[in-house]
């Protein structure tokens, strides 16, 4: 549906400028754009290098386990269902260290392993369990604390002061992440009350 209206706005402007015989200015504007594009690109390629090779020497110090233990006791009130010494639990911890800590790319792999330990705990197959929708929640608006993606994108676009999106976004994603546990909580608590 998304392409059928990028491809809807395309063409219109291509119409539209081409009845108000203005296909100049379109024309630079195509190429500008698509200089700036690689501009940005090729800059995004050094400063996403540099902090994924971070997130690794972060992963391999041992920087995520110590930080996922911090975690484990607010985690472990969050998911009461789950044993503490269960693989979901620290694949579920790893993931959530590496999103807390900006680290989007490695959090992945820990994230679709949650999923996979979380399934084998739950005792309808065909439909996502509490604990699930619970860690989805929290993984998909997870508070942040170093937005390395983002500072990538100022740095790349010439940004004079690439991290003063911090604060902002600890703050946001923050919020973002309580809502989400909220609602989360929430929905659970009707889901409970309609099927009794």
């Amino acid at each position: 549906m998304v392409n059928v209206v990028w491809l809807i706005l395309i063409v219109g402007g291509l119409v539209v400028s081409a009845l108000h015989h203005s296909m100049l200015p379109v024309t630079q504007a195509i190429v500008t754009g698509s200089e700036k594009a690689v501009e940005v690109a090729f800059g995004f390629i050094g400063i996403m290098a540099l902090w994924l090779g971070m997130a690794k020497i972060a992963e391999e110090s041992g920087l995520m386990r110590a930080f996922s233990r911090l975690l484990a006791p607010l985690v472990s009130r969050l998911f009461p269902g789950i044993p503490k010494d269960h693989p979901a639990m620290g694949s579920m911890l790893m993931n959530m260290a590496a999103n807390i800590l900006g680290m989007g790319g490695a959090a992945t792999p820990f994230g679709l392993k949650a999923m996979e330990e979380l399934q084998e705990l739950n005792p309808q197959k065909d439909v996502a369990s509490a604990n699930m929708i619970t860690f989805l929640a929290i993984n998909t608006a997870s508070i942040n604390l170093i937005p390395a993606t983002v500072i990538a994108l100022r740095v790349a676009a010439g940004s004079r002061n690439p991290t003063e999106i911090v604060g902002p976004t600890i703050f946001a994603t923050s919020v973002a992440c309580v809502v989400a546990i909220v609602a989360e909580r929430l929905f659970r608590h009707w889901n409970d009350k309609q099927s009794l």
